[in-house]
C-alpha cells in the first residue's frame, strides 16, 4: 500500500512541477520516456530472471494453474471492452490497452504513453494503481463474495509481489503458488499485449 501511495505522490508532484513550469526545459524538449522504458524493461528482466523462487514455481505448476492467468486476461480485457460502451470518449481498443496493464502501472503507463498518448498513459497509470489498491483493501471481501481465487485475479500482475502477502493471508498458502505463477505470466505478457492491442 505504501508503494502505491508513493507512486501516486510522485505522479502528483510531477503534475504540479510541470504545471508551474518548474521542470528544466531539457526534460520537456527531449523524449526521455523512451530511455526510461528501456531501463524499466531491463529491470523487469533482471527481476524475473533473478527470482529463483518464481522460476522454481513455474517448473512445479500443473495444467489447472495455467488457467488462472488465462482467465485473468480474458476477464480483464473483456471487462475493459464492456467499459468502453459506457465511456464514449474512449474506444474499445484504448480501454482494452489500459486493461492489459493488469495492475502493472509503471510499465503499462509508459508503454501506452509511448505508443498512443500521454492522456491514455495517465489513465492507465491511475486505473492500474486503483486496481492494486482495491485488491489490497478489499481482498477479504473478494474471498467472501467470490472465493479464494478472487484476490489472485484482482491483483493481476501484482499478485507476484505487492499483493502477494494479503493474498496468502486471506486465501491461504496454497494460493501463493498460483498467485506467483499468474503474476509472473501477466508481467511478462503486459508489454506484448499492450503493444499488440495498440498496433491495430
Amino acid at each position: 500500500m505504501k508503494d502505491s501511495i508513493l507512486i501516486v505522490m510522485c505522479f502528483v508532484i510531477g503534475l504540479i512541477l510541470s504545471f508551474y513550469q518548474w521542470i528544466p526545459s531539457y526534460f520537456l524538449e527531449n523524449d526521455i520516456s523512451s530511455y526510461v522504458l528501456y531501463l524499466l524493461m531491463f529491470v523487469v528482466g533482471i527481476g524475473i530472471g533473478s527470482d529463483k523462487e518464481a522460476l522454481d514455481t513455474l517448473r512445479k505448476i500443473n495444467f489447472k494453474v495455467l488457467l488462472v492467468p488465462i482467465v485473468v486476461i480474458v476477464g480483464s480485457l473483456g471487462g475493459a471492452a464492456l467499459f468502453s460502451l459506457l465511456v464514449p470518449d474512449l474506444t474499445m481498443r484504448e480501454t482494452m490497452a489500459v486493461g492489459a496493464g493488469f495492475g502493472y502501472y509503471s510499465l503499462s503507463s509508459i508503454l501506452i504513453n509511448e505508443l498512443h498518448s500521454e492522456t491514455l498513459g495517465t489513465i492507465a497509470l491511475v486505473a492500474n494503481v486503483i486496481r492494486e489498491v482495491l485488491t489490497l483493501l478489499f481482498a477479504p471481501v473478494l474471498v467472501w463474495a467470490f472465493g479464494k481465487l478472487a484476490p489472485v485475479a484482482a491483483g493481476g500482475a501484482t499478485a507476484m509481489d505487492t499483493t502477494l502477502p494479503i493474498i496468502i493471508r486471506v486465501s491461504g498458502n496454497e494460493y501463493g503458488l498460483m498467485a506467483i505463477f499468474s503474476g509472473v505470466v501477466l508481467t511478462i505478457l503486459v508489454p506484448f499485449l499492450v503493444t499488440f492491442i495498440l498496433s491495430f
